[in-house]
């Protein structure tokens, strides 16, 4: 039996980001000196963390700078870091796209391009193709962002909607090398889709982006059309001068909270690290693994990371974000099922667009709520996941963690009352 098992949970997530930290991923991975220059330019949320840590490390003269999301910046002695909106882009993004762009141009062949890239990249380096506004990106943003896209697809319009996204990026800085370190915040660590991949090579093309857009009926307008039925939507197929390394992912952050659960006597098992789909139909199918586990009658901690979606009626319903609405989802599905509880927080420190990464779930959860007049399912069905938990003083705040490796969730049967 588990005596305190929020707290326990707690360890678990706290193990988990651990394990995905710059100060410790990043190092192994730096580069030796380019016979000229380098240039870093961090991009994402954890870029400024990831600036901090490269500049403790490098021997030799460097320039270059880190934006990322607005709470998200650190102090660094030499690289300047400049905030930038997420997850809509705003002016401070679309000219730190240019500011990165005329950093890569400037390169010659014996100059290196070292990026650091994350989650949240895609907003935080927003340069729109010409003949498109920054207003209609943003407005195009907000209907991706609510329509239950995946995040490949998401990024697979950004990308032929960029000057700087899918590649091109890395091509404005031919002839000099680049290399990018990034942390992966997607499901299945794709290189192409983390931060829309600036330099890397895109499978996609125009038409597989208007394609996204009429599965998912947005409405784009005619600019936008004309932008992806031309010659200016295609990114580069190839890219002869950039490498790319993963550095941190979420099978490491998981695997740390196994390790953590195991020292702790506690049997571990993944599920997956990149579990994706509606967040409130995943945490009702996890809610039936759980009972099942349950009945096992020793401590079990069920584990799994990746990026579920949220499908609102309209851009801006609701309050809470994705883990949030999966815990409400399996609370509704546990019933109070004793013995269980769980955890779900974004690990980047903000679930969806509040000021919590997620929260927790315990078996008195809905009873708790329903002394309190709150009904699960009327939350649910409002999107109301932030208001509930926050009613139950069961958010976890964190503030920027300065990492990100997405959704983390765990689900601890075989506990106590804690």
């Amino acid at each position: 039996m588990v005596t305190d098992p929020r707290r326990t949970l707690g360890a678990l997530f706290d193990a988990a980001l651990a394990a995905v930290a710059p100060r410790l991923v990043l190092p192994p991975h730096l580069p030796e000196p380019p016979r000229g220059r380098i240039a870093v330019l961090g991009f994402g949320k954890a870029a400024a963390e990831m600036a901090r840590v490269f500049e403790a490390h490098w021997p030799s003269p460097f320039e270059g700078f880190a934006v990322t999301r607005y709470g998200h910046a650190v102090r660094c002695r030499t690289v300047e870091v400049v905030e930038a909106g997420h997850p809509v882009p705003d002016d401070a993004a679309a000219a730190a796209a240019d500011r990165a762009l005329a950093l890569a141009a400037g390169l010659g062949a014996d100059d290196l391009l070292l990026c650091l890239a994350s989650g949240g990249g895609s907003a935080l380096l927003a340069k729109p193709a010409p003949g498109i506004a920054l207003a209609g990106k943003q407005a195009l943003t907000r209907s991706l962002l609510a329509c239950g896209a995946a995040i490949g697809e998401i990024n697979c319009v950004r990308k032929h909607l960029s000057a700087i996204k899918g590649g091109r990026l890395a091509a404005a800085a031919a002839p000099a090398g680049v290399l990018t370190l990034a942390i992966s915040d997607v499901p299945g660590d794709d290189p192409a889709t983390i931060a829309s991949g600036p330099t890397v090579a895109d499978p996609t093309d125009g038409a597989d982006a208007r394609g996204i857009l009429a599965r998912y009926g947005i409405e784009a307008g005619p600019a936008v059309d004309a932008v992806l039925s031309g010659p200016a939507a295609e990114t580069p197929a190839s890219l002869a001068n950039a490498q790319f390394a993963i550095v941190a992912r979420a099978r490491d952050a998981l695997d740390a909270a196994a390790r953590e659960a195991e020292r702790r006597g506690i049997a571990a098992r993944i599920l997956g690290d990149d579990l994706a789909g509606e967040a409130r139909e995943l945490g009702a199918a996890h809610a039936v693994l759980a009972r099942d586990a349950a009945s096992g009658g020793r401590p079990l901690v069920l584990l799994s990371g990746g990026e579920t979606e949220v499908t609102l009626p309209r851009p801006g319903f609701g309050r809470g974000g994705r883990n949030t609405e999966y815990l409400l989802a399996l609370a509704a599905g546990l019933g109070g099922a004793a013995g269980i509880w769980a955890i779900a927080c974004d690990t980047d420190g903000i679930d969806g667009t509040e000021d919590a990464a997620g929260a927790v779930l315990a078996p008195d959860s809905l009873a708790r709520a329903a002394a309190a007049g709150l009904d699960a399912r009327a939350a649910l069905d409002a999107h109301d996941s932030y208001g509930f938990f926050a009613a139950l003083g069961d958010l976890v705040v964190t503030g920027a963690t300065r990492t990100n490796v997405n959704d983390f969730r765990a689900i601890l049967v075989g506990a106590g009352a804690g």
